[in-house]
Order: structure tokens, then C-alpha cells, then sequence
């Protein structure tokens, strides 16, 4: 029985509903008419439900295809505006005990192990910091006894201690297996920002498949764990699929009805929706799985997923090339990694490459991704002001559902960059961002803010750091 608010994963995730869900979509999609009110609905930004969204994504008629993609940018700018936050993808260790088979980190593989000491970590983050990151994900296999929580609870703290230069990490978001509320609360307390978790796929069947062995395999656990980490004060919580294991239409229902879940049971969405697609590795062909995900299906996915749940912040990794992040940057992504390593280890030594996750394709350096946002007019920000200002969970939620949050996600957003320009970039780099601030400053509504802006624009030209509102 479909229950949104029930704890139980099979029940708020229920195949049932899914399986009603896509019939209903595949039933309706070329009824314009139907297709037409769901559209007129969500132009009132509020989102859609599981099931209207997913007709949405059914729908093949191009001209409504291209409503579609419309809408989502403009909701994507009435919410998020042209700011895209940058972080990097921090590897900690590629130990673990689960048995994934779209995973070269699974227990059977033969990739070289490799886990970062803490004087190792220290030196990955001045080498982090030496880009002009201020934000990072961190990552771990799940192995209790090589990466225990005690493990990432001292690598945070070595993370946040590290000072060089003008750089520092302001936060630090954590993707690490499903565990328990006592050590959800302990990364709480260790001043996380959003715990994230993929749960990769949703069909229970599918999941147990890709899951063969390991604590992953347990569907419900892993389904559940966004619960406990709410229930242990995590009230920022990250989402994502890997789209390209089983049916995307399927994948896609479930990722909003979990949206949906955490709604209802907790009155706070995902803070943020990852959208990865299976990419190449070590041991690993995409093409073994459902077949892939072409690039246009993958567009309209995430167009789906901005219109269906507007606030939230979605983020596209290096797993992608130039063209395809460029195009989902338009219809709906907020966020995205720059100059990423996936290996552990891979700042300081570049060649690690046979200890990293999935190949990169993109492969620009931050300075080069942060100019090519700025020849978009999009605003690169390395803000981390909400997480700092308590601005988190339904606080964040009720600025961000009214579009106020730009009142500060704005202003903070030409700052970091000021800094940015400031300490690591690039002559081109550094002129082309001064124009956009200069710019940017004139779309400030409120002469008070703007005039403050200025003031801290100047403080930093003169060598003061991390201003914010």
C-alpha cells in the first residue's frame, strides 16, 4: 500500500504505485489536453506530483518537449537565478565490503586500494584549496573496520582545521553509506553540510540484483536512510539515481516519491537531487546495464525533475562533458563539481588514476570552468553563508519555496567570487569576473544590500575575507 508518509521503505516507495503510475502516464501522454493542465499547473512553481510529472516525461510531442525545457529554465530562475555553486569530490578510501556491480570499488575487484592517512588528507585539501574551493564532497567505501565512522569523523575535522593562504573548507558535505541515527548525529555534530546518498535504484528487484552481497544489499535500510539521518538532526539531505542500471521512467517516479516521502513525514525536501548517469570505469561498461541514457532523454530528465520539485538544488558532476553539463545548466542544475578528481589521493598525485571511481569527461581546470560559467553570464559562487547562518532544513525550505533566498544567495555569490578572482585566477579570468559583478551588482533590488555589497567588495579587494548575508 502506497503510503507517503509511512517509514516503511516498500511502502513509500511502493512498486505498486510506480507500476499504476507509468501505466496512468503511458495512457495519457499524447492526450494534449492533459498534458496541457499539468503544464499550467506547474507554471505556478509549486511542483507536481509523482505521477503528473512523470506523464510529463512519458509526453514525446516535441512542441510540448519544448515547454517543458522553457519552463524549466524559468523556473530555475526564479528560484536559483543564474548562480552555480561550485564544489569538488573529496576520495577518502576505495575500501568496501558490498559486492555493486556497476561499482570497480566492489569487494571482488581488483582495483588498487588505497586509503588517505590524515597528514595525506590534509595535503589534498591545500591542494583544494589551492584551486579556490571553499566546498567539498566527501567520499568513502563503506568498511567498518578500514573506514569507520570514527574515520570520517577525524578526517572532517582535519578538513575543516586546514588554513593555507586565504584559503579554508567552509563545509563539507558527506556521501558515505547508510548508517546509523547515533552516527547521523555524530556527522551532525561534526558540522556537516548535506549528507547525501544515491540510492541508485529504486525497483527492489533491481537493487537486490546490482546489490548481490555486502550491507548494501539490504533494500530497506539503504531506502531508509534519509530518515535517520533526519531523526539524527541532518535536516539537509541529498537524493540521486544512477540513471542507465534499470528503466529510467521507473527510476524517475521513485526519485519523486521519495521527494515526496521526506515532504510529508518531515515537512522538508531533498536539499538537493543529484542526476548521475552510469559512466565507464574499471570493470565497468555502461552498456551492460539498461542500455544507456542518450543525451536528449537525459535533458529532459532533469527538466522533470526542476519543474516537479522547484526548490531543490541540483547538481551534475564531471561525470558529464562540457556540452551536456552546459545544457542541463539551463534546464535546471545549480550546482557542479570543477576540476574533479575521482581517485584517492588524485590532487597531490595526479596519476592515481587506478584507484578512482568512473572516468572523468570533464576535465577542464576550475579556473577554466569558472570562465567558462562567466562567458554564460551565469555568476560561479563558492557561497557556503546558509549552512553557517543555521539556514538549513525548513528554515532554508521557507526562503527558498518563496524565492526569497536569492536576496542572499545573490549578493553572497558575487562575493565568493570577488575572492576567487582575488586569490586564484587567472588575468582573463579575473577581468571577465570583474565586469559580471560590476554587472550583477545593478540587479540587486535593494539599495541597502547593494550598497553593502559594494562596501564588502572593496574590504575584500583590500585583503579581507569571507563577508556575508
Amino acid at each position: 500500500m502506497y503510503d507517503p508518509k509511512s517509514v516503511k521503505a516498500e511502502e513509500f516507495i511502493s512498486h505498486e504505485e510506480i507500476l499504476n503510475t507509468l501505466e496512468y502516464a503511458n495512457s495519457v501522454k499524447d492526450d494534449m489536453a492533459v498534458v496541457d493542465s499539468i503544464l499550467e499547473k506547474a507554471r505556478d512553481a509549486k511542483g507536481l506530483s509523482h505521477r503528473e510529472a512523470s506523464v510529463l516525461l512519458a509526453c514525446e510531442n516535441q512542441d510540448k518537449v519544448n515547454q517543458i525545457f522553457d519552463l524549466a529554465f524559468q523556473i530555475k530562475q526564479q528560484f536559483y537565478g543564474n548562480r552555480i555553486v561550485l564544489f569538488a569530490p573529496l576520495y577518502l578510501s576505495n575500501y568496501c565490503i558490498n559486492g555493486c556491480l556497476y561499482c570497480p570499488y566492489h569487494r571482488n575487484s581488483d582495483i588498487a586500494r588505497k586509503k588517505l592517512t590524515q597528514d595525506e588528507i590534509r595535503a589534498e585539501t591545500i591542494a583544494l584549496q589551492n584551486m579556490g574551493h571553499k566546498r567539498l564532497a566527501v567520499e568513502s567505501g563503506e568498511d567498518p573496520v578500514n573506514n569507520p565512522i570514527e574515520y570520517i569523523l577525524e578526517s572532517l575535522d582535519t578538513i575543516y582545521s586546514v588554513k593555507h593562504k586565504n584559503g579554508a573548507i567552509r563545509r563539507v558535505n558527506v556521501n558515505i553509506a547508510a548508517t546509523t541515527v547515533e552516527n547521523y548525529r555524530k556527522l551532525h555534530d561534526a558540522g556537516i553540510g548535506t549528507y547525501i546518498l544515491f540510492q541508485e535504484t529504486y525497483d527492489k528487484a533491481g537493487y537486490e540484483q546490482l546489490h548481490p552481497t555486502g550491507p548494501k544489499h539490504n533494500y530497506a535500510y539503504h531506502t531508509e536512510a534519509m530518515d535517520r539521518a533526519m531523526q539524527g538532526d541532518i535536516d539537509d539531505v541529498g537524493l540521486g539515481v544512477l540513471f542507465g542500471l534499470e528503466n529510467y521512467r521507473y527510476e524517475f517516479a521513485g526519485l519523486m516519491m521519495h521527494a515526496e516521502h521526506l515532504e510529508a513525514a518531515f515537512g522538508v525536501g531533498p536539499h538537493t537531487i543529484s542526476v548521475p548517469r552510469v559512466k565507464p570505469a574499471h570493470g565497468v561498461d555502461p552498456l551492460s546495464f539498461d542500455g544507456g541514457i542518450s543525451d536528449e532523454l537525459f535533458a529532459k530528465l532533469a527538466a522533470c525533475i526542476r519543474i516537479a520539485v522547484p526548490y531543490t538544488g541540483m547538481i551534475i558532476s564531471t561525470r558529464e562533458g562540457k556540452g551536456v553539463r552546459e545544457k542541463l545548466l539551463r534546464l535546471g542544475v545549480s550546482q557542479i563539481s570543477g576540476a574533479s578528481r575521482t581517485s584517492v589521493g588524485g590532487y597531490v598525485e595526479a596519476s592515481e588514476e587506478d584507484t578512482r571511481q568512473f572516468e572523468v569527461s570533464d576535465t577542464r581546470t576550475l579556473d577554466e570552468v569558472i570562465k567558462w560559467l562567466i562567458d554564460m553570464n551565469y555568476v560561479p559562487s563558492f557561497c557556503t553563508a546558509c549552512y553557517r547562518a543555521g539556514r538549513t532544513g525548513d528554515r532554508f525550505m521557507e526562503l527558498c519555496k518563496s524565492k526569497q533566498i536569492l536576496n542572499c544567495c545573490h549578493p553572497n555569490a558575487l562575493m565568493t567570487l570577488k575572492e576567487y578572482l582575488m586569490d586564484y585566477a587567472g588575468a582573463e579570468t579575473s577581468e571577465a569576473g570583474e565586469k559580471l559583478i560590476e554587472k550583477e551588482l545593478d540587479t540587486i533590488p535593494k539599495e541597502k544590500i547593494r550598497n553593502l555589497v559594494r562596501k564588502n567588495l572593496a574590504n575584500i579587494q583590500n585583503g579581507q575575507r569571507d563577508f556575508r548575508l
